[in-house]
């Protein structure tokens, strides 16, 4: 099987990535697992660890401790925006959800690999776990308006479970004037050990953000309105990959 060799550039970093090059990460949740977001502290928990509730599967309950958060008891919260903005990134995100619910990563806070309960579907949409999200409008009532860009298999957990999202994202390209040069691009989107996107370009942002400015660089945004979610081990790192395929 013939390989390009940007795909395989991006395999080693990856692969050099998952090996143990612990180089250069930025701590999201670190021991004040609040203080790198834009965000009121008492709209969330802060635990040792995440679970189902046993009273409801559709609502999480923590356990002491430190180094998790999670979006209230009633599972919604404003979303988390990080104080830092970033250019060319690497992401690693590990949530737990329950039942139904809903969250998202969005680079720059406009471009969203959609977090949600997908467990065993079998031909997943862009709107399931790992999708890049379609593009929308908000009236007369919310509703996308393209099929955005599905996961290439639908590598989602049970709920309740840990998982895991890695991402490589570079934003778009601007001339000395202003103008935009080249789009935004999903070098890699890895759900849980299982790529699901690569070399993805994306004209505009996602949702019904798509029409909004877009800038060489933007926040990190958790998406926390949308159901109960629990975020650990949250960190970035510049990249310093090719651009070019």
């Amino acid at each position: 099987m013939r390989i390009s060799l940007f795909s395989f550039a991006v395999l080693c970093l990856f692969s050099a990535s998952q090996a143990g090059d612990d180089t250069g990460w930025i701590d999201l949740i670190p021991e004040k697992p609040l203080e790198a977001w834009q965000t009121r502290s008492e709209e969330w928990l802060i635990g040792g660890d995440a679970e189902l509730d046993p009273e409801n599967p559709k609502r999480l309950a923590t356990k002491p401790g430190h180094g998790v958060i999670v979006n209230g008891k009633k599972g919604s919260a404003k979303d988390l925006v990080s104080k830092r903005k970033f250019g060319d990134i690497e992401v690693h995100v590990e949530f737990l959800i329950p039942n139904g619910s809903n969250s998202g990563v969005k680079l720059e806070g406009l471009y969203e690999i959609q977090i949600y309960d997908s467990w065993g579907k079998k031909e997943p949409t862009a709107a399931d776990c790992g999708g890049i999200y379609p593009r929308a409008e908000l009236k007369p009532n919310y509703h996308h308006i393209d099929k955005g860009i599905p996961p290439r298999t639908n590598a989602c957990k049970r709920p309740g479970e840990w998982q895991t999202l890695d991402i490589i994202f570079l934003p778009p390209r601007f001339d000395a004037k202003g103008m935009k040069t080249t789009n935004a691009r999903f070098v890699k989107v890895v759900l849980n050990g299982t790529i699901v996107h690569e070399n993805v370009e994306v004209k505009t942002p996602t949702g019904h953000a798509w029409r909004d400015k877009e800038l060489a660089e933007g926040p990190l945004l958790l998406q926390a309105d949308h159901g109960p979610v629990a975020f650990r081990n949250v960190r970035v790192r510049p990249y310093a990959g090719d651009r070019k395929p």
